[in-house]
């Protein structure tokens, strides 16, 4: 095990996986720094890349990107009182006064610090894990690593905030879009709608684009301003870092949290910085200033969630259960790499691990460094009007996408996932409950298979079984208790009472979507068909419970963004980006990638952005350059579009 440790430390500190480590790092920087993207849609972005890449460099970049999130979302969250993500929410109550009061550089450098400290800890603690687990994981056969799915899945409880039904019923639509195409075990087509590009099943980097990134560029969008108001940095950066280190016991205890919470399924990004913002608080003796600019407002959350990043690792690698958001996709990202994660990471592929753990460790490192350096360059970008950066970020997410399986209709996929996310968002619907479902699927049918064909119904009673399915009864207990609240899909307008009609007929439209997969379920031989009539009946309890709760006015279930605006009878705006967006995908399909970025550019930056047409001219020049060199570069392809090839 020390060998496979010193092994994975050379191969870490080659050039190669270094080059894409930071790669990863700067893209985890801007993805944090851009509000409302987070770790999800960030992986997302990646993803694309990783066919063809080696292993260990592939894992680098992945690895690079989740380790400095938490720590580039703290721009948004100090220099705009906007969290970068759920994981610097807390960090917002301290810090922003701090900036407000020209005290915005001592905090960041006290959150770089702390990140740095706290995501060490995470690094270390996962070391340790891996070498406690192993022979847990060894033990581990098809029927605890089914329970294990449905543990993965129990963190639905802390996703639904308010509404648990709302939660069961997201999950349940997660589970149904991942049994679309082949069963596994028979080979019939499930849900297809007689569509080809269905029969592999919908690619996860479209699901996590469309559900998270549509969504929040659209919802930034939506605002019409610009992303922050001038906010000086001032001074203090030494005195930050003090800060860090006159208060040791603060930050080892808030990594500590943030590692446990992090590997528990289902917690993770979504409460970490909360509990450890509270636990600074009950622990303090002046409490007086917390919420007025307190600096260990800011060293607590920031240690917690870095330190989370390690601890989400653990479940995800030893048992192939995502421990977050992000790690659903990472996880999707090892599959993509031919990396099974579970037995084959502490027998056979335990360099692998190691590599996994000193990138993170490295990470973390490079990641604060750069943050300290950039600070004054990323407190400039802050306040560019995000109508200028929208259509970066809309190239990035349908370019990506794209790469998923090389069809237009990903793309087409893209959007409808988009218009899915929109109103799971508008309508207070935990978006990350659909993932985790989605991304669980394949696995848990997989699972629950082997465990009939290897145990018969005895699978039941074995005793790992038993245990796992004590600590799933306990962590949905836990998540009902301590997680309303946790996750909410933005606030929600004051006259949502009046807008039921149009809640209730977007959760008749998941009821229809479950009653269509019992249909299609029926016609299934045994082993096609009971995986997605299961599935089917959970999500149609969860959306008829949400609809009735809605019908009876229960104030947990109400919640409408746009309800004022419904009301006026006037639109919020988000469906006519997304129509802007679709008639861009037409746009793409029928002359191309590049020739329809080259049109759309100048012309949103034009009559959205209001910029100069030359300057429009030069950010398209920039924007058409960038991504046809790394198309380039990569050796990746572009839609050519219905014309080119009549053309040339």
């Amino acid at each position: 095990m020390f060998d496979a440790a010193l092994s994975a430390l050379g191969q870490v500190m080659t050039a190669g996986h270094l080059v894409f480590l930071v790669v990863g790092v700067l893209v985890g920087l801007i993805v944090g720094i851009l509000p409302g993207l987070g770790g999800i849609a960030g992986m997302a972005i990646l993803l694309p890349f990783l066919y063809g890449m080696e292993p260990t460099a592939a894992l680098g970049m992945l690895i690079g990107m989740v380790a400095v999130i938490p720590t580039g979302d703290t721009f948004t969250s100090v220099m705009m009182g906007i969290p970068g993500s759920s994981a610097s929410q807390a960090t917002v109550l301290d810090g922003f006064p701090m900036a407000k009061r020209g005290e915005a550089a001592r905090a960041l450098s006290a959150a770089f610090t702390s990140s740095l400290i706290g995501g060490l800890i995470g690094a270390l603690v996962l070391s340790v894990a891996i070498v406690m687990a192993r022979p847990l994981v060894l033990s581990f056969s098809s029927a605890e690593l089914f329970m294990l799915t449905l543990f993965g899945l129990s963190m639905v409880a802390v996703l639904s905030g308010r509404s648990l039904t709302k939660g069961i019923a997201a999950a349940g639509l997660g589970l149904i879009i991942g049994t679309i195409g082949t069963a596994p075990a028979t080979g019939e087509a499930r849900m297809t709608l007689g569509i080809d590009y269905l029969y592999d099943g919908v690619p996860l980097v479209v699901v996590a684009m469309g559900l998270f990134a549509i969504p929040e560029i659209i919802d930034l969008l939506k605002r019409g301003t610009a992303i922050s108001n001038s906010t000086p940095l001032g001074g203090g950066w030494l005195r930050g870092v003090r800060d860090v280190f006159s208060h040791p016991w603060l930050v080892a205890r808030c990594a500590s949290l943030g590692c446990v919470i992090g590997a528990l399924p289902g917690l993770g990004g979504a409460v970490v910085d909360w509990i450890a913002y509270s636990h600074v608080v009950q622990t303090s003796r002046d409490r007086s200033r917390f919420g007025k600019g307190d600096v260990r407002g800011v060293i607590a959350p920031e240690s917690a969630n870095n330190a989370c990043q390690g601890g989400a690792l653990i479940p995800t690698l030893l048992f192939g259960v995502p421990g977050s958001g992000s790690m659903a996709v990472f996880l999707g990202g090892m599959v993509l790499l031919g990396i099974q994660p579970g037995v084959t990471m502490v027998e056979t592929r335990l360099d692998l691990t190691y590599t996994i753990i000193w990138s993170l460790a490295l990470a973390n490192v490079v990641g604060a460094g750069l943050c300290v350096l950039m600070a004054r360059q990323v407190a400039r970008l802050t306040q560019v009007p995000f109508a200028i950066l929208a259509p970066f970020m809309v190239m990035i997410a349908m370019f990506a996408a794209f790469q998923a399986s090389r069809s237009m209709a990903d793309l087409v996929a893209l959007i409808a996932m988009g218009a899915v996310g929109i109103y799971m968002r508008r309508f207070g619907w935990p978006r990350p409950a659909l993932l985790i479902g989605f991304v669980l699927a394949p696995g848990a049918e997989n699972y629950l298979y082997q465990a009939v064909q290897f145990y018969g119904t005895d699978w039941v009673t074995r005793p790992g079984v038993i245990i796992i399915a004590a600590i799933t009864v306990v962590s949905v207990f836990l998540g009902l208790r301590f997680g309303a609240g946790v996750s909410s899909e933005g606030e929600s307008d004051t006259s949502d009472t009046r807008t039921r009609g149009r809640q209730m007929a977007f959760a008749g439209l998941l009821v229809a979507v479950a009653v269509f997969c019992l249909s299609e379920s029926a016609g299934l031989s045994f082993l096609g068909m009971v995986f997605p009539l299961t599935v089917g009946l959970l999500a149609l309890a969860g959306a008829l419970g949400v609809v009735w709760a809605i019908h009876r006015g229960r104030v947990a279930e109400i919640h409408d963004d746009d309800a004022s605006a419904a009301v006026a009878g006037e639109w919020s705006g988000r469906e006519l980006y997304l129509a802007v967006f679709g008639g861009l995908v037409a746009l793409v399909w029928l002359i191309g990638f590049v020739p329809a970025m080259a049109v759309f550019f100048p012309a949103f930056l034009i009559v959205a952005g209001k910029v100069r047409p030359l300057t429009a001219a030069l950010l398209t020049l920039g924007a058409v350059g960038f991504i046809s060199g790394i198309t380039w570069a990569m050796t990746l392809r572009l839609p050519q579009g219905l014309i080119a090839p009549l053309l040339f």
